[in-house]
């Protein structure tokens, strides 16, 4: 008798970084939560989706109950997806400005982040974008969007071993790893949420 398995539906994951360099960290992260699917979380798809385009949010841009195209494609993006990865860098104890201006686009009614299972994870010097997680944590409380709370993923950029390349690629097995388990914790989590 042949062993049946259980095939997890297709969760698809809209992730976003806070930082718009050209080599930055925590874009790299997502690059490698992306492989890691592909390798070895079957029944997950993360499409990163590029933020830089969004013009700073001005009321004044939305005209007739519709918003300038590329938000309207933004907020698409974002109401399609299961769930949502962000990695968010730290500025200023917080969330960065660009990620901010994503999420508040992405908020106006009606608000399309809300009832979404999230996950954040950040990199950088210090506490490894710690205090921006606990921030952005604040707002998805207003948002409506439910947080995995473990695993944590902070990753100091600096501290050897080397974790990064010189195109920003996570190459730090270990963390690899820590970042394979938040994401097999997004996906159980989003699962149990659509029930």
């Amino acid at each position: 008798m042949e062993a049946v398995t259980a095939i997890k539906p297709l969760i698809r994951v809209a992730a976003l970084s806070g930082s718009l360099r050209k080599g930055s960290y925590n874009t790299g992260l997502l690059r490698a939560a992306i492989d890691l699917t592909k390798e070895s979380v079957p029944g997950m798809q993360i499409e990163y989706i590029d933020i830089s385009p969004l013009p700073l949010i001005n009321t004044d841009l939305e005209t007739n109950g519709t918003y300038p195209p590329v938000v309207e494609a933004f907020r698409q993006k974002i109401l399609e997806a299961d769930s949502i990865l962000f990695a968010s860098p730290e500025y200023n104890f917080s969330v960065s400005a660009p990620l901010k201006n994503a999420i508040d686009w992405a908020s106006r009614s009606p608000n399309v982040w809300a009832d979404k299972p999230a996950a954040v994870i950040s990199t950088g010097g210090g506490a490894g974008g710690g205090r921006s997680q606990y921030h952005l944590r604040q707002i998805g409380v207003f948002l409506d969007l439910h947080f995995i709370n473990k695993p944590e993923f902070t990753l100091n950029a600096f501290q050897p071993p080397k974790k990064f390349d010189g195109e920003g690629n996570l190459v730090d097995e270990a963390s690899k790893e820590r970042l394979k388990q938040v994401l097999v914790s997004l996906q159980a989590f989003t699962l149990r949420l659509a029930k």
